[in-house]
């Protein structure tokens, strides 16, 4: 945990960062969130790396890339089926729900996810933009219809679309672009954000990993919200070391 922030001539306790985290954001006009794998950990969404990550002997690279799709679709299927099968289990937590709160309290939010559960719309939030995909979309590789599909399990694999083609799920893989008009409104807001909030990511992730700190280049104040320090930590204006799930309803009050 951080003891001490050095904020003016003041050195700030932790509880003191926290409400001086609380009042820049009650005072902002604009805020941009950034979550990542962290706050969905804490409903306990599997993070798909490490032992965790094994799925009959395979790792998450090689079997969610175009490749790998190509060649034997039915069995890239039989992990994402799985995979949303934990998913559905879970929850969205506190954190969640602050988020979708203060989305409610200003007029100018945006929240940027690197996450695919959908665990943020579940929460209430309205306006996520989804970096790498949904984890419930699919998207048809014959007519580029795409949709949403939460049926748990699949009745078949792989699945099709009313149209006879073959649905991938909607979903950035390794060797792919992320989609050029969410990362360009990504940057935008980033860019015009008073308060940079950035939770649970590691940040070695690009292009996600850069924006915190393209918004402090444009005079935004960052807060941190992580269990661990980060890359993000020693330019962050406050890093708060903790679980967003009992951090972010304490920033909300």
């Amino acid at each position: 945990m951080l003891l001490g922030l050095e904020y003016g001539a003041m050195k700030l306790s932790y509880a003191e960062q926290i409400d001086l985290a609380r009042s820049w954001l009650k005072e902002a006009t604009s805020i941009v969130v950034l979550t990542g794998a962290g706050i969905s950990a804490e409903s306990g969404v599997p993070t798909f790396r490490g032992k965790e990550g094994l799925w009959n002997s395979y790792s998450p690279e090689e079997l969610a890339n175009p490749d790998a799709f190509q060649r034997d679709p039915k069995l890239v299927w039989e992990w994402y089926d799985w995979r949303r099968g934990l998913v559905a289990k879970t929850e969205p937590n506190p954190a969640h729900e602050a988020l979708a709160r203060m989305e409610s309290r200003i007029d100018s939010f945006a929240l940027i996810t690197q996450n695919v559960d959908g665990l943020h719309d579940r929460a209430g939030s309205k306006n996520v933009m989804k970096l790498h995909g949904d984890l419930w979309w699919v998207r048809c590789l014959s007519c580029g219809r795409v949709s949403e599909n939460r049926e748990v399990p699949l009745r078949h694999l792989p699945p099709k679309c009313d149209c006879g083609g073959l649905l991938r799920p909607d979903i950035v893989w390794f060797g792919e672009a992320l989609a050029l008009e969410v990362m360009d409104a990504a940057w935008s807001r980033a860019s015009e954000a008073d308060v940079f909030l950035v939770i649970g990511t590691s940040a070695l992730v690009q292009p996600a990993a850069s924006l915190p700190f393209r918004a402090k280049e444009h005079g935004a104040r960052v807060i941190e919200v992580n269990i661990e320090q980060t890359v993000i930590t020693p330019y962050a204006d406050i890093s708060l070391i903790g679980k967003a799930s009992d951090l972010l309803p304490q920033l909300m009050m």
